[in-house]
């Protein structure tokens, strides 16, 4: 495998997650944003809207990953504290920045920009801007964390902005082989001795119920192209071997 191995966590932030009444949709894309572009996205966790709990998750998973992303907790209400919890972890001091001052009025009124749109002004000293083309307001990044909106199509934008200025190692790839009528138990065994056989690859068994039956599909995945092909033909010699073995019955 690569020598060079970019890892990230994703930490986010909000009651209305854990309450159900916001259902996510950003983890999943952004665990395939970072498989897509070389990092490794190890750790993903929810946290409420309480200042002690942002800040222990901010300190432990900035230092264990090459990146921490965030998302949510950075609009106008007085539970919007991610900037508040950023700060206080890295040992910073807020401050309002005129620059996004100055792009909110782009699209707002200057009687408008009332206290709790200037919240969303504050970020950290040391912080750059991720840009936010949609609604203006920038996400930051303060050393290796990255804040970024909840809303998915603004976090979107803004993981495209940020995702150029950061450090990646090889793609992973990957292969899915059809497991056509052979029991996940069948084969467990067998594959685990491939898995370990192949220390450079990543092998899975994913069944699923379609149609009244069990279809299971063996996903082989590595970021060395001959490691992921010796995966795959082992995976299909095993599956060979063990329908031989059953057609003989």
């Amino acid at each position: 495998m690569s020598a060079q191995n970019i890892t990230a966590a994703l930490l986010v932030i909000g009651d209305e997650i854990l309450s159900g009444r916001t259902k996510d949709k950003n983890i999943g894309y952004i665990a395939e944003y970072c498989t897509n572009i070389g990092i490794d996205l190890k750790e993903v966790r929810v946290v409420p809207d309480e200042m002690d709990e942002i800040i222990a998750a901010v300190n432990v998973l900035r230092k264990r990953y090459t990146y921490l992303f965030t998302t949510g907790g950075i609009g106008p209400t007085h539970d919007d504290i991610t900037a508040d919890a950023v700060a206080a972890a890295l040992g910073v001091e807020l401050y309002e920045d005129q620059r996004i001052i100055n792009l909110m009025l782009e699209r707002l009124k200057p009687e408008d920009m009332n206290e709790a749109r200037r919240r969303m002004a504050r970020i950290p000293h040391g912080a750059e801007h991720v840009a936010n083309p949609i609604s203006k307001v920038p996400g930051f990044r303060i050393e290796n964390v990255i804040v970024m909106a909840g809303v998915p199509s603004i976090m979107q934008a803004m993981l495209d902005d940020i995702a150029p200025k950061l450090s990646t190692g090889a793609r992973m790839m990957s292969e899915t082989i059809e497991a056509t009528g052979v029991p996940e138990g069948t084969y467990a065994a067998s594959l685990g001795e491939i898995a370990k056989a192949l220390p450079d690859v990543i092998i899975g068994s994913y069944p699923q119920f379609v149609d009244g039956r069990f279809r299971n599909q063996i996903v082989i995945r590595s970021k060395s192209a001959e490691a992921l092909a010796a995966g795959a033909k082992a995976v299909d010699a095993m599956l060979k071997q063990i329908n031989a073995e059953r057609a003989k019955d």
